[in-house]
């Protein structure tokens, strides 16, 4: 089988690659480009824990192929956070205990992230909505939606996630 050059854009920096045509995305990130952030779970596109952005949307990459991601733009966990500096929707996990093991916070967050285009207008249904094809096998939801909501009420706010959000106010 003959390999394919071929250039994705990985957390803003172009990466290059030689690849056979049948290499998955998440083996591209895993094994070629050592980010080991993004997780195999199932293999079969029901777990979501190899959830990252392509193009600023969610997808399974063990459902895309590699060569499928060039000249596109895909964002790994480990490009989430502002150097030191915790995304809200990361800080968000910490605060409400959203996580136990950690193996399916990374596909979370990134299921997400495109809630952030209109963090005010979104409630539990549309977070649990979002995150609907990622599954947690050691932890109930609840504290997932809670964080997602405290990192999408951060992120609304002008001073970020360094102090905790104001909860929203009853009518």
């Amino acid at each position: 089988m003959h390999e394919l050059p071929i250039t994705v854009r990985v957390n803003g920096s172009p990466r290059e690659a030689v690849v056979e045509p049948r290499l998955l995305l998440v083996h591209l990130l895993r094994d070629v480009f050592g980010l080991t952030g993004t997780h195999i779970g199932c293999d079969t596109t029901s777990c979501g824990a190899c959830t990252v952005l392509v193009d600023g949307r969610p997808v399974k990459s063990c459902t895309m192929f590699a060569v499928q991601a060039d000249d596109l733009d895909v964002m790994t966990i480990e490009g989430v956070a502002d150097g030191e500096r915790l995304h809200p929707l990361q800080q968000g996990f910490y605060e409400e205990h959203g996580l136990q093991c950690g193996f399916c916070t990374p596909g979370m967050i990134l299921a997400a992230m495109p809630l952030l285009e209109e963090p005010a207008a979104v409630d539990d249904h549309a977070v649990r909505r979002a995150i609907s094809g990622n599954l947690c096998r050691c932890t109930g939801y609840d504290n997932i939606v809670r964080a997602i909501q405290w990192g999408l009420r951060a992120a609304s706010q002008a001073d970020g996630p360094r102090t905790p959000p104001a909860e929203p106010q009853a009518l």
